[in-house]
């Protein structure tokens, strides 16, 4: 399985990998922030923009994709279900990965009576239903609920559905498959076979992925670097993007003076 990327900028290498339903164009304008200081990889996800669906049906098949499609030695940046590729990327290859930036990423995206800050079953469920009905309207819902409570997020919302279709919609196979791997996916007991620095960025009104997870993530990495962006929700990098792109190269230059 080939995976459409697109290549920005010059030096170090940094990978970006978009969330479900998405496409790399929704990093647009942020990539090309951070493509003044590294050479950066927008890889499109299985059957999303211009990247062909061939039915792989597990994380590790997208990871693998991913990393078939990336730069020998990278840092790795990976947003919601991007973010689920991307540990699972780390943990199966972890000599590619040189740092690991998780943004709005859970190991583990629906909750339970041991994981209680977490997306409800019954969201990702609702998402489920929509698309078997109309499938443009659960993503407008989904890019609606990743942007709530954001500051301007009407503005951002209508930039954001802009860039979405310059690109192809994305293949319904591949959305429900997405749905199926934020539902039955758990990394958790994985995450300390992750010997490379992380840091994970969280926003203060996040439903999908809530900052409250990020305290919990130490138990397994206990020197994990988290944030919190006050006043953001799921997409800190559209709603603040200056403060992220702040955080972003803070991590990095301290990882470079390790």
């Amino acid at each position: 399985m080939k995976l459409a990327i697109e290549t920005l900028g010059c030096g170090e290498d940094l990978v970006m990998v978009h969330g479900w339903g998405m496409n790399s164009s929704v990093w647009h304008d942020f990539a090309e922030q951070l493509a003044g200081h590294y050479r950066v990889t927008l890889i499109d996800l299985p059957g999303h923009g211009h990247s062909s669906y061939s039915g792989a049906s597990s994380l590790e098949a997208w990871a693998q994709a991913c990393l078939d499609a990336a730069p020998e030695n990278a840092v790795w940046l990976g947003w919601s279900l991007g973010a689920m590729v991307t540990i699972q990327a780390t943990i199966l290859m972890p000599q590619r990965v040189k740092g690991l930036l998780i943004m709005a990423g859970m190991p583990k995206f629906i909750q339970d009576e041991n994981w209680p800050h977490a997306m409800a079953l019954r969201t990702l469920n609702q998402f489920n239903e929509m698309l078997g009905g109309d499938m443009n309207r659960a993503l407008e819902r989904f890019l609606a609920l990743q942007m709530l409570g954001s500051d301007l997020a009407v503005e951002r919302l209508r930039s954001i559905k802009i860039r979405l279709r310059e690109r192809p919609e994305p293949s319904l196979e591949a959305l429900q498959e997405g749905l199926e791997l934020l539902r039955q996916s758990d990394l958790r007991e994985k995450l300390h076979l992750i010997s490379c620095p992380t840091a994970w960025i969280y926003g203060e009104r996040d439903t999908l992925a809530p900052a409250a997870a990020s305290e919990t993530l130490k138990q397994w990495l206990p020197d994990a670097r988290t944030h919190t962006i006050s006043r953001a929700a799921h997409t800190p990098f559209l709603s603040h993007p200056s403060e992220t792109e702040g955080l972003l190269l803070s991590c990095l230059e301290a990882w470079h003076e390790c």
